[in-house]
């Protein structure tokens, strides 16, 4: 066996250690905000929409290959968790035309009510009530949608005290 194939042998044997121990940690952090020991811990003042004086709404639309959940925080982006206020004012609504789409908050919800159903002709108002990280699900269709004209996500909010 020569010198360079040694070498690279070796090599390989010292590095496939440091990459999984580098894998290990990063898999301690989750990339679910529900999944964190805190999650109240991850709103700051950039994430955080409305307050009890104001409303947060929550813009939800079919996007080319899913639905989307855009919160009114500046630079938000589609389906990033979200933090609102108990006592918040929610408002569920589509500014896409011709488009309807549907909230499910699961077994547990923090709002006052468990239906939101909505689109472009008909915003939902809810009340944010009970603190803690929610995972959702939502879906979204064009009207008259036939086979593959829904589509659907899940994304996450933190209602904190």
């Amino acid at each position: 066996m020569g010198l360079l194939q040694r070498f690279v042998i070796r090599c390989t044997l010292f590095v496939i250690p440091l990459v999984l121990v580098a894998e290990t940690g990063q898999a301690q952090k989750s990339k679910y905000a529900c999944s964190e020991p805190n999650p109240a811990s991850l709103c700051t003042a950039s994430n955080t929409c409305g307050s009890a004086s104001e409303s947060c709404s929550v813009d939800v639309k079919r996007t080319a290959n899913s639905a989307s959940a855009t919160p009114s925080v500046q630079g938000a982006k589609g389906n990033s968790t979200f933090c609102v206020k108990a006592g918040t004012s929610v408002v569920w609504k589509s500014d896409t035309k011709h488009e309807g789409f549907i909230v499910d908050m699961g077994p547990k919800t923090p709002f006052d009510t468990d239906d939101i159903i909505g689109g472009s002709d008909k915003q939902v108002t809810t009340i944010a009530k009970t603190p803690g990280c929610y995972k959702y699900s939502l879906g979204a269709c064009l009207s008259g949608a036939i086979y593959g004209m829904c589509e659907n996500t899940t994304a996450e909010l933190v209602v904190v005290q």
